[in-house]
């Protein structure tokens, strides 16, 4: 029978034409766009083809057959459709991908609850049966309700926690399609890459660990109480036992993972393995990062982390080759009060400083040396050491160029000014170049105290030069060893004059006075000066708890007739090698010189370069008056560049420490000691063996006629030389073959440095001590106070007065080392002609 149906007509008159077409045809009207149609386009195309069918021949005009689709991008094709469309092509992809995993899921929690159920639908039963059997009283019925009730109970419990354990990990697990949905709902542009969920939880628990250092610790106590909580529950649903009993068997399946062995059934041994696994899991855990907690501790105390809980202590901030010394120094000055506490803050590791302290193998007496890794540059580390609550902090220049120590120590002062506790002490900062102290004193304000160390040591080398044996003593007022400066306030000396002062100590020297009204310390004051309430006495004494003003000692005064200074004459000084601050020493030299001296430069830098580097340095040469510049170019190591001077022919000598090799004190010493070798070896051979002084004959009778370092010895008592060591193990090499006088220069920046760290004052007086004009430090001939075989005790030195000096200490004949500050002051001497005095001389004289 005849198909009269339109569809089916329509269908196959379809099919009919559809044979027709060309196989090029067909497999380009079946190419993938046929899916990205809508289903009104198909329609409309369905219509079209039966409009052809009924009057037009597809072999006709099959031009849009022939056609090739271009192929069409997902965005383009989804930019084409309503957000409509969108969500619902979108939403279909979704639930193709992830229904089968929600299917799985919810299909293995659905067979656990249909396995629950019939376990209790047996209960059931089995309960029903047994009160229909047998007759029990109603007692046995409340119970077996409540055992039912119970057992209902631990069903809804076992449930709950396996949904809630499921749960967090099933959410998990679609974190990133829920942003999917959230982002599609919102209609934003696909193209668009957003971080997933999943990454941005894990990045902030990342963070959360990385910041917050007990974040490990508690959610390792979080994930032990969920595991007891949650075990103890299951345990409760699976077994016979309470609530309670199943929580404290619970933590003994966590604590100790062999307790489980004696469970009884199934459910409580998966239950029970579960826990001990967890319990495993958490303890592996625990132990790792108690591991890490210790080791980052001992690391911590082995790198020199920890902070330093210390109070009025010494922080010394960096580290140099003057360390050992100032160490020394601290540690004699901290002896009276049986210790202190020294705290060194230095960009090295911890045990290598104190692997170096060690090697320097002195007695500390009683100080502790703490040392710490960091930088004096950054505040948290200031803060380690404790450098708001030091007495002191001392900023050592580094071993590099002046230049970079000097800018160094200038940042390092500016981290200081940036403590917000403040600071309590004073800070002393070692400087190399003079021209750098103004900008570090602006920066730093009244607390700085700075000690230039090339300029003490050129200053200290030229007074020796001038004044031989004067480095000797400049060591024992400097050093902690002997006697040093003090200030100390005594309210009873209050209205004395400052000549009954002078004899008011047994145990200390006074040679100065502190003005209460302006701070100012006044050296060698007048007679007639009166203390008034406040004022404060500068002493030369042992320690500053040994002395203590007494009562007036009759003293009887005797007129002295006042012998004139000796003339000044002019002087021939040699300078072998280059310093940077050589300018400063020229300007001393022309203030302390008689007019015609000469000053021989011998170096290796180019004539007219150095006059560039000394004009530069603000020396303007033409107006030099007393001194007249002689210039010589060589190396001071070579023989016979040497040889081409007259060194039989120079009052002084000055062996300089060469600025290029002022990085390295090894190469620098072992230059001087080889230039003062080949100048004694010179003068030995030039000059006569003759007018040998006895002095020199005693000390020479040690050695062999023909010992050539008897013949050195010699030649230094006809000139004056004097090298600049740096360092103190080349002082041996010196002080034993005494061919020469020596300027220890490290040893003694670090006895001043030591000095103005504990007392902020002394830094004035050793600036004027030090300077050209003002007081200074001289030896005088013992002829200008005594007559010769006179008997006078020490007070008896007033007569000094009349000079307008201050006897500090003596050198009898046939002494190697000055007396300073004598012991029994008031003690009949005889004095000799040939003894010299220790002075506090001043310029202005009456």
């Amino acid at each position: 029978m005849p198909n009269h149906n339109p569809r089916s007509s329509e269908r196959s008159s379809l099919f009919q034409r559809s044979k027709t077409l060309p196989t090029g045809s067909y497999r380009r009207f079946t190419t993938p766009v046929i899916p990205t149609f809508r289903h009104d386009s198909v329609s409309n195309f369905s219509s079209d083809l039966r409009r052809h069918g009924d009057g037009d021949s597809c072999d006709g005009d099959n031009s849009n057959f022939d056609k090739k689709p271009e192929a069409a991008t997902p965005s383009q094709v989804l930019s084409t459709h309503s957000p409509s469309q969108r969500i619902t092509r979108l939403w279909t992809h979704f639930s193709l991908t992830h229904c089968l995993k929600f299917s799985c899921s919810f299909s293995f929690l659905y067979v656990m609850f249909l396995r629950a159920k019939v376990a209790k639908l047996e209960e059931e039963n089995f309960i029903l049966l047994t009160r229909c059997s047998s007759s029990r009283d109603v007692g046995s019925d409340n119970n077996e309700t409540l055992q039912l009730k119970e057992t209902n109970n631990k069903a809804v419990v076992l449930y709950s926690v396996i949904i809630t354990i499921v749960l967090p990990f099933l959410l998990y697990m679609y974190l990133d399609d829920l942003s999917y949905i959230k982002n599609l709902l919102k209609r934003t542009n696909h193209k668009k890459q957003e971080v997933p969920l999943k990454k941005r939880i894990a990045y902030s628990l990342d963070v959360c660990f990385s910041v917050y250092p007990y974040a490990k610790l508690l959610a390792l106590l979080l994930a032990t109480v969920v595991l007891i909580l949650y075990g103890g529950l299951a345990l409760y649903a699976v077994s016979d036992c309470e609530v309670d009993e199943a929580l404290w068997l619970s933590w003994t399946f966590v604590a100790d993972s062999g307790s489980h062995a004696d469970r009884i059934g199934v459910g409580p041994r998966i239950v029970s393995v579960g826990i001990s696994a967890g319990g495993m899991l958490i303890f592996a855990t625990m132990l790792g990062l108690i591991s890490d907690a210790i080791s980052k501790m001992v690391d911590s105390l082995r790198k020199g982390k920890s902070e330093v809980l210390e109070s009025n202590h010494i922080l010394i901030l960096g580290w140099s080759d003057k360390l050992g010394s100032l160490l020394k120094q601290l540690a004699i000055a901290n002896k009276s009060i049986g210790g202190g506490v020294v705290v060194v803050l230095a960009e090295r590791d911890k045990e290598e400083m104190e692997t170096d302290i060690a090697k320097f193998e002195f007695d500390l007496m009683g100080t502790s040396v703490i040392c710490r890794s960091g930088s004096p540059l950054i505040l948290a580390d200031l803060k380690k050491v404790s450098v708001s609550n030091a007495r002191a902090i001392i900023v050592l220049g580094s071993d590099e160029n002046a230049d970079q120590s000097d800018a160094r120590a200038l940042r390092v002062v500016l981290s200081l000014t940036g403590v917000k506790e403040g600071l309590k002490g004073h800070v002393v900062v070692e400087m190399c170049d003079l021209d750098n102290e103004p900008l570090v004193k602006l920066v730093g304000g009244e607390r700085i105290e700075t000690v230039v160390a090339h300029d003490v040591i050129g200053r200290l080398m030229i007074q020796c030069a001038l004044q031989p044996g004067l480095a000797q003593i400049w060591e024992d007022i400097l050093g902690f060893e002997n006697a040093e400066f003090y200030i100390k306030k005594w309210p009873q000396l209050d209205g004395y004059r400052f000549g009954d002062v002078l004899v008011s100590f047994p145990n200390a020297v006074p040679c100065g006075v502190k003005v209460a009204k302006d701070g100012k310390i006044v050296l060698n004051p007048s007679d007639d000066y009166v203390l008034e309430q406040g004022d404060e006495v500068l002493v030369i004494a042992e320690d500053d708890d040994t002395y203590a003003p007494g009562s007036l000692p009759e003293v009887r005064m005797c007129r002295f007739p006042k012998m004139q200074d000796l003339p000044k004459y002019p002087e021939r000084i040699l300078f072998c090698g280059w310093r940077r601050d050589i300018d400063d020493m020229i300007k001393v030299l022309e203030a302390l010189l008689a007019p015609g001296s000469e000053l021989w430069m011998f170096n290796e830098v180019p004539d007219l370069e150095r006059e560039k580097k000394l004009t530069d340095a603000g020396l303007n040469i033409s107006k030099l008056v007393n001194i007249k510049l002689v210039h010589r170019q060589g190396n001071a190591v070579i023989r016979r560049h040497l040889e081409s001077l007259p060194l039989e022919t120079f009052d002084s000598i000055l062996i300089l420490a060469e600025q290029s090799l002022e990085n390295s004190i090894v190469h620098s010493d072992s230059r001087s000691l080889a230039t003062l070798l080949l100048i004694r070896d010179i003068q030995s051979k030039r000059l006569p063996y003759k007018d040998t002084k006895p002095s020199a004959a005693l000390r020479m009778s040690s050695f062999p006629s023909c010992c050539w370092i008897r013949k050195m010895q010699q030649a230094s008592d006809k000139s004056i030389v004097i090298s600049e060591i740096l360092d103190s193990r080349t002082k041996n090499l010196v002080s034993v073959s005494r061919i020469s006088d020596y300027v220890l220069s490290n040893e003694l920046v670090s006895m001043a440095l030591a000095m103005v760290a504990e007392h902020k004052q002394i830094n004035r007086v050793l600036k004027e001590l030090f300077a050209e004009k003002g007081n200074e430090l001289c030896i005088r001939p013992a002829e200008f106070y005594v007559y010769d075989q006179e008997e006078v005790c020490f007070y008896g030195m007033r007569r000094a007065r009349q000079r307008h000096e201050i006897i500090i200490g003596y050198r009898l004949e046939g002494m190697d080392q000055a007396v300073i500050n004598s012991s029994d002051k008031s003690k009949l001497a005889k004095w000799s002609l040939d003894d010299v005095f220790v002075v506090i001389a001043s310029s202005q004289k009456p």
